[in-house]
């Protein structure tokens, strides 16, 4: 039987999967620094991006500048390790580690949380320019209500103070579609306006997606599409019959978006598990676990990701040997 315990591992020049690196010596030194990608590659990249830059000496302050991520979001061209046609059309983010990353460092949870976004924001910017077309953020879980009430009132001032201005500027600059998914109805009112209001602002635009969980649970998802289907077979709309995986996912809340299933889902902080995200639409998807906090997670890990990605063989229950 396998045992999710582990002894961390040391820091290598290459990242593993089935004993094969899956970089060359160079390239891999080349990003190798601090942080790991654990169960599935293993590896060590290069923390450098702009962000990283800010300064949170003071713990004082209340918010974080956004001034200057999305200067160089778009100066870096697409590394040679990674290919645009094994680029993974959906990637998944489980946003861990913002809490720990501030205590970690003496400051404000609070802190955590708003160095959080910013590195959301870049996030978005570089699967962008990487040709993903879909990224899905697990903002806030539906379990989450159960921390302090002080800590979620933060977090919700925190989610309209950051996406205000960072969804007006996703969408009208770069062109960004947007999606929202859980249950919003216990979302403070004006996030619910924010969130619509940029939905509708959305609406013509062309370029990558972005979906925001918020208030989000899988099981939900999925037992909220099930009392969806036995409600029309009860009023004689469906039949039993009718009733498959493509008829249940045009009820669950990612129907109606391009790619609903992600290719690739990246978590951060070490965690190993999906707590209750998406749990329908992983089912085939490639797992990723970086040691990183969230706030730490830049674009040399991104690339780092995408690149074990890109060399891992997905069978889909078949074989390729």
């Amino acid at each position: 039987m396998l045992s999710l315990q582990h002894l961390r591992i040391a820091a290598t020049n290459n990242i593993r999967f089935a004993n094969k690196p899956l970089m060359s010596h160079g390239a891999s030194k080349h990003w190798a620094q601090q942080s790991r990608i654990r169960h599935g590659p293993t590896g060590s990249i290069n923390p450098n991006f702009c962000p990283s830059k800010l300064s949170l000496a003071d713990s004082s302050k209340k918010k974080l500048s956004l001034a200057g991520v999305s200067q160089c979001a778009d100066q870096i061209e697409l590394p040679k390790e990674l290919k645009p046609e094994l680029m993974p059309k959906h990637v998944a983010v489980i946003m861990d580690g913002n809490r720990r990353w501030a205590k970690s460092r003496g400051l404000p949870v609070q802190l955590g949380y708003t160095a959080g976004g910013q590195a959301m924001k870049q996030l978005a910017l570089n699967c962008k320019k990487f040709g993903v077309q879909v990224v899905t953020v697990f903002a806030f879980s539906s379990e989450n209500w159960v921390r302090p009430k002080e800590e979620v009132d933060f977090l919700m001032n925190v989610f309209e103070d950051v996406l205000k201005p960072d969804l007006k500027e996703l969408i009208l600059q770069k062109d960004m579609r947007l999606s929202v998914v859980g249950n919003r109805s216990q979302l403070p009112e004006s996030l619910q306006n924010l969130l619509s209001s940029s939905e509708e602002l959305a609406k013509s635009k062309r370029g990558m997606r972005l979906i925001l969980a918020l208030n989000y649970s899988g099981r939900k998802d999925i037992t909220q599409a099930t009392k969806n289907i036995a409600a029309k077979v009860r009023n004689g709309v469906l039949q039993v019959e009718d009733i498959n995986e493509s008829l249940f996912e045009q009820h669950l809340q990612t129907n109606g978006i391009d790619f609903p299933n992600p290719d690739l889902l990246i978590r951060t902080s070490g965690e190993l598990r999906l707590s209750n995200f998406m749990l329908w639409q992983l089912a085939y998807t490639e797992l990723l676990f970086f040691d990183k906090m969230f706030p730490d997670f830049d674009e040399a890990d991104l690339v780092e990701g995408l690149t074990a990605f890109q060399r891992r063989q997905r069978r889909f229950g078949g074989h390729k040997y």
